[in-house]
């Protein structure tokens, strides 16, 4: 019976420390930060606050800038062509223009050729496992540090 006494009252006092915890009389610290005395007086208090507001590019606007090299507005055929033209020409590695299979798979063969260690023409299960695609790793989110502490 004593047990059922103890964890009643143990229960009571858990119960007492939480209301002090969150009804305590510990000073609030504002939710944002007072503005600076520079801008107090600019600022009147009915209007709202808003932020400047910046002209966005969207994304389609930027690529069509990349690829208009001479700024007139307008995408010539050539300027559509000229990152497959560059992406071309280092495949081409014997610059005669024309791309044979081995200058199209040259990465492949020379990963392959760097995984096989032994050199037998093949791939046994250690080997293969080298030629997985590095992945990047996730970005760790970089959080702002906390706010020091006002002190009156």
């Amino acid at each position: 019976m004593w047990r059922y006494a103890v964890r009643g009252l143990a229960a009571l006092l858990m119960v007492a420390a939480g209301w002090v915890l969150f009804h305590g009389n510990a000073a609030r610290e504002p939710a944002l930060p007072a503005l600076p005395q520079a801008l107090q007086s600019s600022v009147a208090d009915d209007a709202p606050v808003s932020a400047p507001e910046a002209s966005e590019r969207t994304r389609e606007q930027k690529r069509f800038d990349r690829y208009d090299k001479d700024r007139d507005g307008k995408i010539t055929r050539e300027e559509y062509l000229t990152p497959r033209h560059k992406a071309f020409a280092k495949l081409d590695t014997n610059g005669d223009g024309k791309l044979s299979f081995d200058e199209w798979a040259v990465k492949t063969t020379t990963r392959f050729a760097d995984a096989d260690r032994d050199r037998s023409g093949s791939l046994d299960r250690a080997e293969f496992a080298t030629t997985a695609p590095k992945r990047k790793p996730k970005p760790k989110c970089v959080c702002a540090p906390a706010p020091a502490p006002v002190e009156d």
